[in-house]
């Protein structure tokens, strides 16, 4: 049965403040946790977000969504991040089905692009934590939100936002990447469009190839894996031209039924859709694979269409 959660009134929010005000006594966020459940907050330069622990009180998806929105909306005494709820008023929270929609007032819009992004970023990357939310999504004055691109924002998921490997985050930006996967048969490359937030700390070819070994959205039908999803980057890096990807696996490079040139070749085309990259080179554990060339330049000749 999907429970149903609908808080209208500003004054239960301000009821809900001042419980964990009560609770916490002088503002503070941080606690020792022993589940590794994280708040996010904007750092004070507003330029990245910061995490701090957190220890969840209460054992409910309903408590624990407003327990997460009142830490956000509580001013810390740590001068360093500011809690993402104090830029706006937060007028509704609706709770249905593993989705949760949070209505803001105007003052949403008030907020520069790149703090809004960083804003968004904080408040879903904590609530998805939350057994029994999926997504959140936001809306102004009951309306659709639109990014500063006038792009309509929809369903947030943990995977909107992408982090670089340390606790603090950069800001984050939209890039939209051109991915090779495979077809059924796993014998031809299908291109297809990703649209994601990441963080600028992260080089934009890991970034490609992460969302590689992620493998299809699913989103778009009739595509299918080509890496190996226990593949793990050791690191990725252009010079010259060459985008150079050393790869940690145990086994082999592909996934499914696709061979190991297919697999190359979906890294080496999504990499070469980038500006800065002609070639590409790839290493298995530190080393060039004996069947493998120095470098690889982009073939379209092993690319098809869904239509075909």
């Amino acid at each position: 049965m999907d429970i149903r959660t609908k808080i209208k009134s500003f004054n239960i929010i301000l009821c809900i403040l001042g419980l964990l005000l009560a609770v916490s006594a002088c503002g503070r966020a941080e606690t020792v946790s022993g589940d590794g459940f994280m708040l996010y907050y904007v750092a004070n330069s507003l330029t990245k977000t910061e995490s701090r622990e957190y220890e969840l009180k209460n054992q409910d998806t309903e408590g624990e969504i407003n327990e997460v929105i009142s830490a956000l909306s509580t001013k810390s005494e740590d001068i360093s991040y500011v809690a993402p709820f104090s830029f706006f008023t937060l007028q509704g929270v609706e709770y249905n089905d593993r989705r949760l929609n949070l209505d803001m007032d105007n003052a949403y819009y008030d907020m520069a692009a790149t703090t809004e992004v960083l804003v968004r970023a904080c408040i879903v990357k904590s609530l998805v934590q939350i057994d029994g939310v999926d997504y959140v999504s936001f809306t102004v004055e009951g309306e659709q939100l639109y990014d500063n691109s006038g792009t309509p924002v929809g369903l947030m998921s943990a995977d909107t936002f992408i982090n670089n490997d340390g606790n603090e985050i950069n800001t984050y930006e939209l890039t939209r990447v051109k991915l090779y996967f495979a077809n059924e048969d796993g014998d031809k490359l299908i291109a297809a469009f990703r649209e994601k937030y990441y963080s600028t700390n992260t080089p934009l070819e890991r970034f490609v190839v992460d969302e590689l070994i992620s493998g299809p959205s699913g989103q778009v039908p009739g595509l299918y894996p080509t890496i190996n999803p226990a593949a793990k980057v050791a690191s990725v890096s252009t010079r010259d031209g060459v985008c150079y990807v050393n790869l940690n696996i145990d086994t082999t490079l592909s996934a499914g039924n696709v061979s190991t040139e297919l697999s190359v070749y979906s890294i080496v085309n999504s990499l070469a859709e980038l500006p800065d990259v002609n070639k590409v080179q790839i290493l298995i554990n530190g080393e060039i694979p004996s069947t493998f060339s120095n470098t690889y330049e982009r073939n379209l000749d092993n690319v098809t269409t869904l239509d075909q």
